[in-house]
């Protein structure tokens, strides 16, 4: 089975001559919850704006479902709920959702019946057409995750889509995103809430420098770095990765 996302010698090098990322391999196999945890700066943000196209490659290949990332069906079976509230402010919920739609090749039609529906699972439907600056920062971050769903896509990127909200908006996006994995939905999540991994993802990564440093399940991890939780894998991880990184400088 072709894996949902395949990532063989990605590098990154910004104008300047800074590398965020040198190399890295990766597959996210079809139908995983697989999270990919990291500090600020790890390259997390770069592998996911070049899987959709937002990054253009220094070199290496991404695959999307066998589909080569650039490509249009590849576009087309990927939803990105970014970290940033990017919404547009001149635009009502209702139609951010259908305007994003089109961008998709959904009809109408069904764009409309789509949003009605995913503002339904939300609770935005009396928000339709309120305008995203008048929202609650819970709000815009249902409606981004709304917003990422609308054209049904076979891989869902989630970058870091709790920061900020409730303890009760949280366990709804948890529950709910819960249910999409269950229902065939590949889920890539970057989060810096260690507990939010370790409840979701059955396989994590840990990423540093550009470079994948673990990966395991949550039990697979604990067991190989002694630790009570991911918490300590991660503290441990990073520690070992960094001496790692001292050693090699001299």
């Amino acid at each position: 089975m072709r894996p949902a996302l395949s990532v063989r010698g990605f590098t990154k090098t910004y104008d300047g001559g800074f590398t965020a990322v040198d190399g890295l391999d990766l597959d996210v196999p079809d139908g995983s919850f697989f999270g990919l945890l990291g500090p600020n700066g790890a390259g997390k943000t770069t592998l996911i704006g070049a899987v959709c196209n937002l990054v253009r490659p220094t070199a290496g290949e991404i695959e999307v479902f066998g589909h080569p990332h650039d490509a249009r069906n590849a576009r087309r079976l990927v939803g990105l709920a970014e970290q940033d509230i990017n919404l547009d402010r001149f635009l009502t919920v209702s139609e951010v959702l259908i305007y994003h739609a089109g961008f998709f090749g959904m009809a109408r039609r069904r764009a409309k019946g789509r949003a009605e529906e995913l503002m339904d699972v939300f609770d935005l439907t009396s928000k339709a057409k309120v305008r995203p600056t008048a929202l609650s920062g819970g709000m815009r971050r249902r409606l981004l995750l709304a917003r990422a769903l609308m054209h049904e896509p076979r891989l869902l990127i989630l970058d870091e889509p709790t920061a900020g909200v409730d303890v009760e908006l949280r366990s709804e996006l948890w529950e709910y995103t819960r249910k999409l994995h269950a229902a065939g939905t590949t889920i890539l999540l970057t989060t810096h809430y260690l507990e939010e991994a370790e409840a979701l993802c059955e396989e994590i990564a840990l990423i540093r420098g550009g470079r994948i440093i673990a990966r395991d399940s949550a039990d697979g991890l604990r067991a190989r770095y002694g630790a009570d939780d991911i918490a300590g894998v991660y503290l441990q991880a990073m520690s070992d990765a960094a001496g790692d990184d001292r050693g090699a400088a001299r």
